[in-house]
């Protein structure tokens, strides 16, 4: 990854709308994960996105994301630190440091320490990600599993289970159709 910033020094208002656009884009993918809005997941993706040696494009990418999540229950992503380096108007890239809480298909939950190393194209006045490459620092089976937890009741109870994701109309739709 480039420690250039070229833009910064020609076009600093410009530099600094590039690099919160990207820092959303990071934090619209923790968010719509989580919520299994994989229609506006793939959104944030270049539209010819490659997915695999024969498929690409949006729709692809989506049908690639249902078929991820089959074996995932909820996933939590909490981004952390984001380096990012724009190059020009129309190209970036980054690295997202990203905490993960995943429950496997066994009703396991699992922390994950992850960072992505993605590269951004300005695509009709919108960043998206023309690479994600999803790196493990390391998965680790969580100590104190939030699984079989009495409802919280939040605020009356500080511990148990809420309402999410269960509570979003993404999520229901996602359920009702897998």
């Amino acid at each position: 990854m480039s420690h250039s910033n070229a833009l910064r020094h020609s076009d600093p208002l410009a530099w600094l709308i590039a690099s919160e656009e990207i820092r959303q884009l990071a934090s619209r993918y923790a968010i719509f994960y989580g919520a299994r809005d994989t229609q506006n997941l793939a959104a944030l993706f270049i539209p010819d996105i490659k997915v695999t040696r024969e498929t690409s494009g949006t729709q692809a990418l989506k049908e690639s994301f249902d078929g991820q999540m089959h074996s995932l229950g909820r996933v939590i992503l909490q981004v952390n630190n984001h380096l990012i380096d724009v190059a020009d108007q129309a190209a970036a890239t980054g690295i997202v440091s990203c905490r993960g809480e995943i429950e496997d298909a066994d009703g396991n939950w699992i922390i994950h320490q992850i960072q992505y190393h993605d590269t951004y194209k300005c695509v009709d006045g919108h960043w998206l990600f023309a690479r994600r490459k999803h790196l493990l620092w390391y998965g680790h089976t969580m100590p104190n599993a939030p699984v079989g937890l009495d409802d919280a009741n939040w605020p009356a109870n500080q511990t148990g289970r809420g309402e999410l994701p269960e509570c979003l109309e993404s999520w229901q739709t996602w359920k009702a159709n897998n």
